[in-house]
């Protein structure tokens, strides 16, 4: 499967951004998905996940109430919305898909190209 992931950019802290993810293939629905996040010189960390048919989701504490992951399978897109960002935030954030959605957590198999969020104070 190919990701495409779009919707970063600049927004004031407090703001929010909508990142979607476009998947290629017949097969969406079989995968769940996830979101992660780098910064220059950290590891990439793990945001949200969300199940292939959409009924389960799941997120780091850090982003729990703030953040929110959906899906629309006829559209084969996965969504973040992002309310009240934090400045350090600001990351490249990837979209990531693995048929389960234990793994798609921690080593997904397909990654997205990354968007970029900026969060300025």
């Amino acid at each position: 499967v190919q990701l495409q992931a779009s919707g970063g950019g600049l927004v004031q802290a407090g703001g929010s951004l909508r990142l979607s993810c476009a998947a290629s293939g017949r097969t969406f629905s079989t995968y769940a998905m996830g979101w992660f996040r780098q910064t220059p010189g950290k590891e990439r960390e793990f945001v949200a996940a969300i199940s292939g048919s959409g009924g389960s989701t799941f997120y780091a504490d850090s982003v729990k109430g703030r953040f929110t992951v959906s899906r629309d399978n006829a559209k084969n897109t996965v969504y973040l919305q992002m309310n009240s960002l934090k400045p350090e935030e600001t990351a490249v954030y990837y979209c990531a898909a693995h048929w389960s959605y234990t793994i798609v957590r921690q080593i997904p198999d397909y990654w997205g190209q990354g968007t970029k969020v900026t969060v300025s104070s």
